[in-house]
């Protein structure tokens, strides 16, 4: 990104990429952010001290992004409801896909529903495999997938709402042995789903919302979204 910021802090038209996110998140009628930290840490907590309802938890170790839900275990102890994890450098986020998410959750208490997206380049991307009547089965990472599962063109977005206590359950069951040595959330729905618990694929995402920021490219096309 050329700049030593905590990417969620780069600035697209004049605000930081996660405030777009927290702005999408609280349109969305979520009570309470847990926003996670590390990379310059004081800086994030100073730039979002102006915000209300929001929690930092530090993640002094980069283990992955189950990792990084992870360590607000201690946070979300007790709570029994939803939780919303979305990610803090994709400011194209947008509200009513979030409520149609938690919408569903509300209407049917699963205990994962997956915001996906259906792209017509879906090259890198985790593909969404469903059985013969459509319903979840689970990820299968893009260097993992089939010639067959390469055909599927509905992504993980990284986007979900988990309900509270069977989330926490399955980030004790997550495990390390990949090439990388890190734990990752989409293990937890397939983890889940094995455990014979409802989870649900959920289509509802836009494709502005793939636009995450990784590069000054990445950065250029957003702004231009943004308008």
């Amino acid at each position: 990104m050329e700049s030593d910021l905590p990417k969620v802090l780069v600035q697209a038209k004049g605000r930081a990429l996660v405030e777009y996110v927290l702005d999408a998140v609280e349109a969305a009628g979520v009570d309470e952010s847990i926003v996670v930290v590390g990379y310059k840490s004081d800086l994030v907590r100073t730039s979002l001290a102006h915000r209300q309802n929001i929690t930092f938890v530090e993640q002094t170790e980069q283990l992955g992004t189950g990792h990084a839900v992870q360590v607000c275990a201690a946070e979300l102890d007790g709570f029994d409801g939803a939780v919303l994890v979305v990610t803090g450098d994709s400011p194209m986020t947008q509200s009513d896909s979030l409520k149609a998410l938690l919408d569903l959750y509300n209407q049917s208490k699963p205990a994962c529903v997956l915001g996906t997206l259906e792209k017509d380049d879906p090259t890198g991307m985790g593909r969404i495999v469903r059985d013969g009547q459509g319903n979840f089965m689970g990820i299968v990472e893009h260097k993992d997938a089939s010639p067959q599962e390469l055909e599927i063109r509905e992504v993980n977005m990284s986007t979900y709402v988990f309900d509270c206590q069977p989330l926490l359950a399955s980030l004790k069951q997550l495990k390390n042995n990949n090439k990388q040595g890190e734990f990752y959330i989409t293990d937890c729905p397939g983890i889940m789903k094995q455990q014979g618990l409802n989870v649900q694929a959920l289509p509802v995402l836009k494709p502005c919302e793939a636009l995450s920021v990784n590069n000054l490219a990445d950065l250029a096309r957003v702004e231009s979204e943004l308008g």
